[in-house]
């Protein structure tokens, strides 16, 4: 008597690029990666004109400020908004006020009227709108493919991402040089377009389940859902702790100049090897299909990620550390893909957007809070060691969760 092949071993025997048989994937991400590499054009432009208008390096940190505070905010009730109503309308709603808001830049860039103030309060209102907009993108993935798919819709959708990381500030810069800062702000507005045409031609229909009151109890259903449900509780506060001690990127400035002497061509360099170690971990993922015990191999990546911290923190050769920078971008590239694959499988569609907003906080908080640790410790200890020691609690923070988690180390889905 045969038995029926295991879920990864029917998604091996999967095309790696089935999930573009679903039109509305398609759509989405085609109309994504156009609007992902507008926006990472958006970002260089807003650091550069900023920098320009005060040359102080703190009023970048206002940046940071000014996209976090919402978004810590609005977490919570965008994904109760995800649950409530239709994640395609919050998508368009989301979206054509993320281009007001580039309009917005562009307009007093061009009239020559653009203050620090006015840059900070509009990156407020699109990190607001990002916010409003990100549960239902990731919420809506899971109606658009089959299950045993979505762990290559999400590589795919992370090829898109770190390809649009790559290519969008290398044109961000170029158009600022050619062009002026207020052409980048214009051609991040085009790009909202392709993903508004892309989200009006798609056929995927509203919220399915259960529909709830978008209420304050609403959003504390899902706090309470990722909390009682340890699988999914553990891949959160795996990311949240791994970046909040594995935080090296922050401090690149000072390892260019100080530790590799390479310079802003050499610091352009490092910035860029994360996201092409991201790109080629996407690939081979994507190509790869499906994958046996996830659980362990989230481990492992983390793992991976923070002794490629540890090792860059100690490296004083440039090849090395890039090598080290893109094996902490494709083993976070990993560690993404399965945690987003857990989260999406293991949570109801009625909850997938709280869910969502949940990760976001976690998601959120590591990254930037690391940055302050980091800051701190380098004033402390040095750069080199405190990007090392960050590395080392994040490999030990593996090992304490994977003992305090039996569901995780043994999950294989």
């Amino acid at each position: 008597m045969s038995s029926s092949p295991r879920p990864a071993e029917r998604a091996a025997r999967i095309p790696p690029l089935a999930p573009f048989r679903s039109r509305d994937f398609t759509l989405l991400w085609l109309g994504s990666f156009v609007s992902q590499a507008g926006s990472q054009m958006h970002v260089v432009a807003v650091s550069w004109q900023v920098y320009q208008l005060t040359g102080d390096p703190l009023a970048l940190g206002g940046i940071g400020v000014a996209r976090l505070v919402p978004l810590l905010l609005l977490a919570l009730g965008s994904g109760v908004l995800a649950d409530a109503f239709d994640r395609r309308k919050l998508m368009l709603v989301s979206q054509v006020a993320m281009l007001l808001c580039a309009l917005a830049l562009a307009v007093a860039s061009a009239l020559g009227v653009v203050t620090i103030w006015w840059i900070y309060i509009i990156t407020a209102l699109s990190s607001a709108a990002g916010t409003l907009g990100l549960p239902a993108r990731q919420a809506i993935v899971p109606s658009l493919v089959p299950r045993e798919q979505l762990q290559s819709a999400l590589s795919l959708n992370l090829i898109s991402f770190q390809t649009a990381t790559i290519v969008g500030p290398s044109l961000g810069g170029l158009v600022i040089a050619w062009l002026g800062v207020g052409w980048v702000y214009s051609i991040d507005a085009l790009s909202f377009l392709a993903v508004i045409v892309a989200l009006l031609l798609m056929r995927v229909g509203a919220v399915v389940g259960e529909r709830r009151p978008a209420t304050l109890g609403a959003a504390l259903e899902g706090l309470a859902f990722v909390r009682r449900t340890p699988l999914i509780w553990s891949t959160m506060m795996l990311d949240f702790l791994a970046t909040l001690f594995g935080s090296a990127t922050v401090l690149l400035p000072l390892f260019a100049t100080d530790i590799l002497e390479v310079g802003s061509a050499g610091l352009g360099l490092l910035y860029a090897a994360p996201s092409v170690g991201a790109v080629a971990a996407s690939t081979i993922l994507s190509l790869k299909g499906g994958m046996r015990r996830q659980g362990a191999v989230l481990l492992w990546a983390v793992g991976l990620y923070g002794l490629c911290t540890a090792v860059f923190g100690f490296s004083t050769s440039f090849w090395l550390s890039l090598l080290m920078l893109a094996g902490v971008g494709a083993s976070d590239t990993v560690s993404m893909v399965v945690r987003q694959t857990v989260r999406q499988i293991n949570t109801p569609d009625a909850m997938r957007g709280r869910m969502t907003a949940t990760g976001m906080l976690f998601f959120a908080g590591g990254p930037q809070l690391g940055e302050i640790e980091a800051g701190v410790a380098a004033r402390l200890l040095g750069g080199p060691l405190s990007v090392a020691v960050g590395g080392v609690a994040c490999v030990i923070t593996v090992g304490v969760l994977a003992a305090l988690t039996p569901q995780l180390r043994a999950y294989d889905q």
